[in-house]
């Protein structure tokens, strides 16, 4: 099933029993701080729909905070709760918590691991996968007719709503020092074995110390504090740091992104913005890949000066890894979600043995054996 960029239904409506789920209270669930840029435009449309929003962050996220008037909770208080639905921008969510468990995922599938292991991984706790567009939808319905105890339906994704919508001023404040220059963005995965961070620093020193062009860099939180002081480092009149909350506004300021085989490559891409990888581990023609980091100033200039076979690469890819450009994917989440719960994507099947093994695995990791 696919929710059309057009068709946003009211989430607001009565189910078929009649429930009215006007005031209904919903919970996200993260475990990364990057995830807080994926679930907050979630729920900012919980809360324009008039839902309770609440939120339990665990591990990498335990500290973090999504803005008010989301309500940060802890365990007891989330199975306290009995939320209508669990949205998780993580690999896994509680089956103990009420509610079907909703898969928002926290990337695009970027191949850095098989398959099996990588983006295509069905772990048999969730309910509903909210496919990003046509390029995974596809392989997760393969999976859900071959493990039918989960339904899929495209939707976009919520992270890359506000790419589309007005951000208040957020993406020219980081363009505005830039004072006409053009501007390039930085980012970097943080496996190690992936990394363009540790290679391209010394090149992207120079060229910050050129000053042709401005430079907005960040990293991935998992980065190692050393990396982290070394880019900061070359904060100045040429360039500045962002951080993981303003990556969204720092791709829409940016004219051209250089990575490696971050998952920022295809959010980037999808506005149809040239991007320059160093050693992706799968590279495409939308890409331009290249392994020597003495070669950034060429790269440069390509990227500045695209050609029409690379634009129709971009916009190729574009379409089939996120065709929504409306800023309603969050919308359409919430949608499947009430759908789900209604009973019209049919009925799933009980989890599998592996499934509820993970079950009991993430009970023991939490301390949590209340029924």
């Amino acid at each position: 099933m696919r929710v059309g960029p057009g068709v946003v239904a009211a989430v607001a409506a009565e189910t078929d029993e009649g429930e009215d789920v006007l005031m209904a209270e919903y919970l996200l669930f993260a475990t990364e701080r990057y995830a807080l840029p994926i679930l907050q435009p979630l729920a900012d449309a919980l809360q324009a729909a008039g839902h309770g929003v609440h939120a339990w962050f665990e591990d990498g996220a335990a500290n973090a905070r999504l803005a008010e008037p989301v309500r940060m909770i802890g365990l007891r208080e989330a199975v306290a709760l009995r939320p209508r639905a669990v949205f998780s921008a993580a690999n896994w969510a509680p089956a103990f918590l009420s509610g079907p468990k909703v898969q928002i995922f926290h990337g695009f599938n970027v191949e850095k691991r098989d398959d099996a292991r990588g983006h295509f991984r069905v772990r048999g706790l969730f309910d509903l996968y909210c496919t990003q567009g046509p390029a995974t939808t596809a392989p997760f319905r393969d999976l859900a007719a071959r493990h039918p105890h989960f339904a899929v339906v495209e939707t976009g994704w919520p992270k890359l709503d506000p790419l589309f919508r007005d951000d208040h001023g957020a993406a020219a404040a980081l363009r505005a020092p830039a004072a006409g220059r053009q501007v390039v963005l930085f980012a970097s995965t943080f496996t190690e074995r992936l990394s363009a961070a540790p290679h391209l620093f010394e090149a992207i020193a120079a060229e910050v110390a050129h000053g042709d062009r401005y430079w907005l860099l960040t990293l991935h939180p998992k980065c190692s504090q050393a990396l982290f002081e070394r880019y900061r480092g070359l904060v100045g009149a040429n360039a500045a740091f962002v951080e993981t909350e303003q990556l969204i506004a720092a791709q829409r300021a940016a004219d051209v992104l250089v990575a490696d085989t971050t998952s920022v490559v295809s959010e980037f891409v999808v506005q149809h913005k040239p991007v320059i990888t160093l050693r992706n581990r799968a590279p495409k023609p939308h890409m331009l890949d290249f392994d020597n980091p003495q070669r950034l100033p060429e790269m440069l200039t390509q990227a500045f000066a695209p050609t029409q076979r690379l634009r129709a690469a971009i916009m190729a890819y574009a379409d089939a890894i996120h065709p929504y450009r409306d800023g309603r994917s969050s919308e359409r989440v919430l949608t499947a979600t009430e759908e789900l719960i209604a009973g019209k994507l049919g009925k799933l099947r009980g989890k599998p043995i592996a499934g509820r093994l993970r079950a009991l695995q993430i009970r023991q990791k939490l301390g949590y054996w209340r029924p």
